[in-house]
């Protein structure tokens, strides 16, 4: 009895640890590289969850309509060592989400870096700073942001 409970045990355990490898997918299934985009919005939040982290903006149109957008990003570990911070982006605050379409369509993006109004620009292979210069830490300070764009920009 005591054999057969442990097999069991070891199979659900093992199937519990499938589960969140079955629901990962590749950058190629869900988002176009040849649809670079720069979305113009305001912050609502950002939810640092795993597998991926979402970016969570409000964008209004040239209609004045608004839509809720998403941009995905690494999960929070990922986003840490890139130098993102959970107090970096503020709801309410003015950004410019740069990043790749979603293939189906929808206000989903993959989100390459985030421009701020004051000059700011946080990617997900550098440190985010200031312009120009160095922090107190040595590091470089990140590119200059680009021409804003307004509502999905290049398609």
């Amino acid at each position: 009895m005591k054999t057969k409970l442990a097999i069991l045990a070891g199979c659900l355990g093992l199937l519990t640890m499938a589960l969140p490898l079955s629901a990962h997918h590749s950058f190629a299934a869900e988002y176009d590289n040849s649809k670079p985009v720069h979305v113009k919005g305001k912050a609502i939040r950002m939810d640092w969850v795993n597998p991926h982290s979402h970016l969570i903006f409000e964008v209004t149109s040239p209609d004045g309509k608004t839509e809720q957008w998403s941009a995905e990003t690494p999960p929070p570990n990922g986003l840490y060592r890139a130098g993102w911070r959970q107090s970096m982006i503020k709801g309410g605050e003015e950004i410019t989400v740069n990043g790749y379409l979603a293939k189906d369509g929808t206000n989903l993006m993959w989100a390459q870096s985030v421009d701020f109004a004051d000059g700011r620009r946080i990617t997900l292979n550098s440190s985010p700073l200031p312009q120009p210069g160095r922090d107190e830490e040595g590091r470089g300070a990140a590119s200059a942001p680009p021409a804003p764009a307004p509502g999905r920009g290049e398609n």
